[in-house]
């Protein structure tokens, strides 16, 4: 890799502390070094026009990357726009036949670019990259050129080619997010573990609470959620068929901007019980008044200013895990998504008004887990048992 003027890098350090409200990343020196003096424009020019957080953040990430692996594997920066030659290159690099590979070395990513993204700390994976990772990261790059005002060749029908082609050779099934849902019966044995009067306590049970029962949010939409999001509804009957059963408190969450949503679709969701009270517990006990709702605790347990970051909702989820004698590897915030959508299949909600409460936009992906339930607790896999 090139050596950048540390005047430059020193520049950029500072540019990018002026985006540390949006990318709070532990990796700023490292980016400093990776990125463009353009790059760093940009990314500042997407932060000026309102992009996402969430959004921002894995642009930068993916950025950095890109221009690691350009300069490793042609000796020069990352050019804009891309052509069709090193769009094909970094799918050859990344996408590649591992049986292919064991009889010839030089197949896929060069032992030298390998070994540079490795000491770069950029490369953890042993084997071709996920599909979906490859896709993200040209959608990223697609991004950035059309944010320049440049029209680059990712609708090429070679690059597409060439996608479809080493997906099919790499022969890597599709990995979950989260090995396995949280159900409810995971989910009780999990605030089993923060049952107690600590503020962390209180926190995580809040925490998984208001994550599973307001439709399986993302961890990022948990980890920014402020208190200003929260709005406080009319009581609803625990039965709404009887009036006469007892009245639960709700409240309505308004999530802004989210995976499938933009600012302006106002979405929200609805949380109501037992969600509500652990929720405003917490709230009360912490004194949280405005801000993040969920926020760092330290060792002595006072509580931050600062918001939970979307890794630490992961960490909590697999810490609780380990307590309550579970299995870390095979959770992971995500399960909380896909056991709500589980749990709501096993009980026969409606897929519809399951997909009301976690805004969900494709029924495709959220009828596998209404599929899944069905044919474990049908018949056709009972023929002989």
């Amino acid at each position: 890799m090139s050596i950048v003027p540390s005047t430059s890098i020193a520049s950029r350090v500072e540019e990018l502390d002026a985006l540390d409200a949006i990318l709070p990343f532990d990796r700023r020196d490292q980016l400093a070094v990776l990125l463009t003096d353009d790059d760093v424009a940009t990314l500042k020019h997407l932060a000026s026009e309102g992009m996402g957080e969430n959004t921002l953040r894995a642009l930068a990430s993916d950025l950095g990357y890109l221009e690691a692996w350009c300069q490793l594997a042609t000796g020069a920066p990352l050019p804009w726009p891309a052509p069709e030659g090193l769009l094909l290159k970094f799918v050859a690099h990344h996408l590649w036949d591992p049986v292919k590979r064991a009889e010839d070395p030089t197949h896929g990513m060069p032992a030298e670019v390998e070994a540079g993204l490795r000491a770069e700390r950029l490369l953890r994976a042993s084997g071709p990259h996920a599909p979906g990772t490859v896709r993200r990261r040209l959608t990223s790059w697609s991004i950035l050129t059309r944010w320049q005002g440049l029209t680059g060749a990712f609708g090429a029908p070679s690059l597409k080619s060439a996608l479809r082609l080493a997906v099919k050779a790499s022969n890597r099934p599709r990995q979950r997010k989260s090995r396995q849902a949280v159900t409810v019966d995971v989910l009780v044995q999990l605030l089993a573990t923060c049952a107690g009067d600590r503020l962390v306590d209180r926190r995580d049970r809040a925490l998984l609470l208001l994550a599973f029962a307001s439709g399986g949010r993302r961890r990022s939409e948990v980890a920014g959620l402020r208190v200003e999001d929260l709005h406080d509804e009319e009581p609803v009957r625990a039965d709404p068929s009887d009036k006469t059963s007892p009245p639960l408190p709700c409240l309505s969450i308004r999530l802004g901007r989210t995976k499938t949503t933009s600012a302006d679709d106002d979405a929200h969701v609805i949380l109501i019980g037992r969600p509500v009270t652990a929720l405003k517990s917490w709230l009360t006990e912490a004194q949280i008044k405005e801000g993040p709702v969920f926020r760092r605790i330290d060792q002595w347990g006072n509580v931050d200013r600062r918001a939970l970051t979307p890794q630490s909702v992961t960490l909590m989820l697999k810490s609780r895990c380990k307590q309550a004698s579970l299995d870390p590897a095979l959770f992971s915030a995500h399960g909380l998504r896909s056991g709500y959508l589980t749990e709501a299949a096993n009980r026969g909600i409606p897929l519809l008004e399951a997909m009301q409460q976690s805004l969900h936009k494709s029924v495709t992906q959220a009828s596998s887990y209404y599929n899944n339930a069905e044919r474990k607790n049908g018949r056709a896999a009972r023929l002989i048992v």
